[in-house]
Formats: structure tokens, sequence, C-alpha cells
């Protein structure tokens, strides 16, 4: 079969990745996850060879069918992962409480386990003809902080094994238009997992911060904020109501403008990296979805050291010109050396850089 690059028109996997998740979320029996978990991650017995005896699924671990103290999250925007659909959990310590901290970071307690899980429907215009689940990868809050690790599912798709080293695995897929695709899907090592969640030199959480969680999530029986909904279940302290804090928006919804799509996307893309506190501070880039200094944006700024990233171009952001701007050139690649971001993805986001090459031409030029 001839490899090809995977692209999707206009649609909404976010939406229907949590409608096929959301009726997960009820347990069919009354279960935990049991009380020693938090003990052991305090006193660093992790990680455990495979996923499924952390218990944090009923039945078939393949059905991601989440117990009770593990509860479903969904970031207003998703990170761009080589088409994959991603269910995510949150494992909370009985008794513990996750805490708001600066209106905007999220301060969870020792024991804490995020759970996110990449999966393929084997076709996208029916996901219920099944899945196939390629990874899932914990970051565990244990007594020196965040670790991630990274869990590889095998073909029987009953289990999935700790490969601290990652991996690249073929994915076969129909896709919105009938087309057999195949993608070399790259598990990163855990090492990698670094590169994205760093913040000041420290592995840190990405999607679980309170601008991506201050919207609504259909838990199956009713839609709730899902800052509103761990508040009332006793999981976080210090949400004041959803117009007091800082909100995400999706970047695939259409009738939002386009300003505020294409700051959605890069921050939950790229501000990890290009932020005060990420990695790539010192390219002047910040790209956080409230940035409004045309400079930290790129605008007819020249690149601190890009080398071939620049290509021929001479601004990050070049006003009126979407395709003559390095971050196009470079979103729209995937070469060594020249491709952002450098790792989580081996093919091109087709849509995210046409948003941003829209964003960009609607800027006026001089």
């Amino acid at each position: 079969m001839k490899k090809q690059r995977w692209f999707w028109g206009a649609n909404t996997i976010l939406l229907a990745s949590i409608l096929i998740f959301a009726c997960e979320q009820t347990p069919v029996e009354s279960k935990k996850v049991s009380a020693p978990l938090a003990d052991e991650v305090a006193d660093g017995q992790f990680p455990y060879k495979r996923l499924s005896t952390y218990g944090f699924f009923n039945g078939d671990v393949q059905n991601l069918e989440a117990v009770e103290n593990v509860i479903l999250y969904q970031p207003a925007s998703s990170l761009f992962t080589d088409y994959a659909w991603k269910s995510r959990f949150v494992y909370f310590p009985d008794g513990e409480v996750a805490e708001i901290q600066d209106d905007q970071r999220i301060d969870f307690p020792e024991g804490t386990v995020i759970i996110k899980n990449f999966y393929y429907p084997s076709d996208f215009r029916n996901p219920e003809k099944g899945k196939r689940i390629i990874e899932t990868r914990l970051m565990i809050n244990g007594a020196k902080g965040w670790e991630a690790w990274p869990y590889i599912w095998n073909e029987e798709q009953t289990d999935a094994v700790l490969k601290v080293v990652g991996g690249t695995t073929e994915v076969s897929f129909i896709d919105y238009s009938g087309e057999e695709q195949l993608i070399d899907y790259i598990v990163p090592n855990k090492n990698q997992c670094k590169s994205c969640h760093n913040k000041n030199e420290v592995l840190a959480p990405i999607g679980v911060q309170v601008k991506h969680l201050n919207n609504e999530l259909d838990y199956g029986t009713s839609k709730k904020n899902q800052l509103e909904y761990w508040t009332e279940n006793k999981y976080l302290s210090g949400f004041e109501g959803a117009e007091a804090h800082p909100k995400m928006i999706n970047y695939e919804t259409q009738s939002f403008p386009l300003d505020q799509r294409a700051m959605a996307y890069l921050d939950i893309n790229c501000s990890h990296c290009h932020s005060a506190e990420g990695p790539a501070s010192t390219s002047g880039l910040f790209l956080t979805f409230d940035q409004k200094d045309p400079m930290k944006l790129g605008i007819n700024k020249t690149p601190v050291a890009a080398g071939n990233g620049a290509g021929s171009y001479m601004f990050d952001v070049h006003p009126g010109k979407g395709s003559e701007s390095i971050m196009t050139y470079r979103m729209n690649s995937t070469e060594v050396g020249i491709a952002m971001p450098e790792i989580g993805r081996t093919s091109i986001h087709k849509e995210g850089v046409e948003l941003i090459r829209k964003w960009i031409d609607s800027m006026p030029s001089e």
C-alpha cells in the first residue's frame, strides 16, 4: 500500500471524541482505584510494567471505561498529534483536593495521575466500527514531582506495556473521504516528554491548566463546566466561576473570530515551549492565547537563530504574507531542523497551517 499523508477537512474531531467517551465516564460498577495507589506513588513504587495494574479502567482495559475516581477531561483545543484521537482522564487520590493557584495554574496533590490515550478509529466515517489504541501516556505526581511514562498497546489491544525508550508503529485507517491512510506513528521516549512538558526546567502538565478546562464537557447525563464539576465533586478548590478565570476556545469552531482561533491554536500547540517559562523563551516568541505584544507574536520580527528553519524568509510573521512567514514555513515542513513543533508529529497539520496563514494574511501590511 502506498504511503500518503493524512489530511482531514473541516470537522470536529474533539467533539466526536468527547461523545464517544462521555458515556464511559459512568462506570458499570461503582469501582474506585484502590486507596493504596496514592501511598505507592509517594513511596516511589512506580511505574508498573502494565497499564492494567493501575486499575484505572473497568472490565476490558481497551474499553477505556473509567472507574469512579478517574475523571474524564477535555481541553478546549487539542494539540495536533498526527490526527490521532485522544481520551484523557485524571486520577484523584481519595480525600485529596487540587487547588487553583494564581488564577491559572492547578496545583495537584501528590498521587495524582494524568492519563492520556492516543487512538485511531479504523474508519473515521464510522468510529463505532472499532478503534486501535496506540499508546497511553501517564504523568504521575510523586514525591519528587511529575514524571512521565509511555505505555505502548499490544496488537491484541488487551493491555499496554511500559516502554521508556518509546517506539514507532505503522497505523492504517480509513479517512473521512473513504481513502486508506498509512502513518508511521512515533511514541516519544521518556526523556523526550520533557521537551514539551517543561516549565522552568521542571516537568509539568500542559492540558490541565485552568484556561484549557474552563469550558463545558458532556458527562453523559449532563453538560457542565469542567472546573465546576471538579469543585462539586470535591476534587478542586479555588474555582470562583467561569467568568472569574481565563478561558480558551476551540480553534476548530468556525464561528469564532479568526484572530481568536489562531491564538488558541498557537497556545495549545506552541506556547508550552514559546513562553517566558518554556525552553524556547530565548526565541523571543511568546505564543500564549492572550499575547498582545506584536514583537512577541513575531510580527515583523527577525528570528534570533533559526538557521535553516528560516528558509528564505525574513520575519517570523510577515503581515499580509502568510505564505512568506517563517512561522508557516516551519509548520508546513516535516524536515528535521525546520519542522515546528520539533517532536510530536510526522505529518503536516494542513488545517493548522491554513488557519495561521489566513490569520497572517488578514494583518494589514505596511
